[in-house]
């Protein structure tokens, strides 16, 4: 007994250490996992170590459960590592690194058909998480400020919006005592309904938000509608609904795949749109931006101003220390692909998205929920009930390598269980036919699994034989 209690010590101590499989020829000790080492390793030992762990973690080419970019240029590669070290905060010591973001909130506020041009107010975000935040922030001060004019009471603020918001909007909600007044989705709509959401819409409404492309389906909502009631709704009742626009995904890829739709600034209400330069802006995590639409939707008090860095520097930011590479990342995408290399990869990413839900619809057993035209993302349920579910198929297309999250609908409609697949760049054609491959095999084998065990429970147990040994 003893023994045993000896080696499951043992045992316990070996897995607080890592192993010295590559380490052995320089180090001749257990390298600790939680503790710091007393002394340090040989870069090419610690760079090893880490470097091979790092395995175990899924491959950033077969996720096709993340928006975001896992793929940039050796150029790009290049400017980043050598802008790591530079703060983007400081913007004293590093004044044309704030010029280039500048740079990029005019060119996005164009591409966003801002009124305001160059003259555009926004900044640079670590994602649209922040993004979020800050534009929530504004428009909560907005509307205190309207009720504070009109002598009316500012302790119940509410904000409309879907089920199927991501989560960080209800983040902004409860850290910023907001109250979330949520549209319920139901079997025919997986985004927010217009109509259903002006019946939550009153005079303590700080806005209503109009998401460009859905997580749960990459579904654009209805954006345009959503104003022309809004308006006429604020005309009768004197009240001044905004609207806000996380186009996190979709700022990306309906300037370039669909310029005739309306969802951004052309529509009056739209005051702010935030979207993710690490999605379909193609840079790595984590860049964000916030525009809005004139320098009279931000307000003056929002603003800090210190000088503790040289000169005076204005921020409205949660955030505040963070390298600049990414920002500098998202200005090197835009000068090297331009709007005609943007709008050829988009497209590109388009079509692969509608051969996936072609190729997946011609076979029969799935029924696709996304929406063919809004963002390149293929969502699929089973079209039947079957022995096995969408979760059991994801978790057999993990054995291949590839990540395809399987995940159930939001209120109310959480009963649907579908699985997601996510078209970014780097998603060729052939990998498509791959990733349907592998859904084939899998399907097959959860079917040849489930008739099996079927079988064996229908087939009588064999009759024990006395006497043999």
């Amino acid at each position: 007994m003893l023994a045993d209690q000896q080696q499951l010590h043992t045992l316990e101590e070996n897995l607080k250490t890592h192993s010295l499989t590559y380490g052995s020829r320089y180090v001749d000790k257990p390298i600790p996992k939680y503790t710091i080492p007393e002394d340090g390793l040989l870069p090419q030992v610690a760079y090893q170590v880490i470097h091979d762990e790092l395995n175990l973690d899924g491959n950033a080419a077969l996720n096709l459960a993340s928006f975001v970019s896992t793929w940039m240029d050796e150029h790009a590669h290049k400017l980043l590592s050598e802008t790591l070290n530079k703060n983007y905060i400081d913007q004293d010591e590093y004044p044309q690194t704030t010029e280039i973001q500048n740079r990029c909130v005019s060119m996005l506020a164009e591409l966003f058909n801002s009124p305001e041009g160059k003259g555009a107010v926004g900044t640079g975000t670590i994602g649209s998480s922040e993004a979020i935040h800050l534009a929530g922030l504004a428009l909560k001060w907005n509307w205190r400020k309207r009720r504070q004019a009109q002598g009316k009471s500012t302790d119940k603020p509410n904000i409309v919006m879907g089920e199927n918001v991501q989560v960080c909007w209800e983040k902004f909600a409860r850290y910023f005592e907001v109250e979330p007044r949520l549209v319920p989705l139901t079997e025919e709509r997986y985004v927010l309904g217009a109509q259903e959401a002006l019946e939550l819409v009153d005079e303590n409404t700080i806005a209503v938000v109009g998401i460009l492309g859905s997580t749960y389906t990459g579904e654009y909502e209805p954006i345009e509608e959503l104003n022309q009631a809004l308006t006429e709704l604020n005309s009768k009742t004197g009240w001044e609904v905004p609207i806000h626009v996380d186009a996190a995904s979709g700022g990306f890829v309906a300037p370039f795949t669909r310029p005739e739709l309306l969802w951004d600034f052309r529509l009056p209400l739209v005051k702010s749109i935030n979207v993710s330069g690490h999605k379909y802006g193609l840079v790595y995590p984590g860049i964000g931006w916030v525009i809005w639409r004139d320098k009279t939707e931000l307000p003056e008090d929002l603003i800090f101003h210190v000088n503790y860095l040289g000169g005076d520097q204005p921020t409205f930011n949660l955030n505040f220390s963070k390298s600049a590479s990414q920002v500098l990342g998202q200005y090197y995408n835009f000068l090297r692909l331009g709007k005609s290399g943007y709008s050829r990869i988009m497209e590109v990413l388009q079509e692969n998205a509608n051969y996936l839900s072609q190729a997946l619809e011609a076979r029969g057993l799935f029924k696709l929920l996304s929406k063919v035209g809004d963002l390149p993302v293929v969502t699929f349920a089973l079209k039947e009930e079957t022995s096995f579910s969408v979760f059991d198929i994801s978790e057999k297309l993990r054995e291949r390598g590839w990540i395809v999250p399987a995940y159930t609908m939001a209120p109310n409609a959480e009963h649907i269980s579908v699985l997601r697949v996510v078209v970014r760049e780097g998603f060729s054609r052939d990998m498509a036919d791959m990733l349907l491959n592998d859904i084939e095999r899998a399907v097959r084998h959860l079917q040849d699994s489930q008739q099996y065990s079927k079988s064996s429970k229908d087939t009588p147990s064999p009759k024990k034989t006395q006497g043999v040994c």
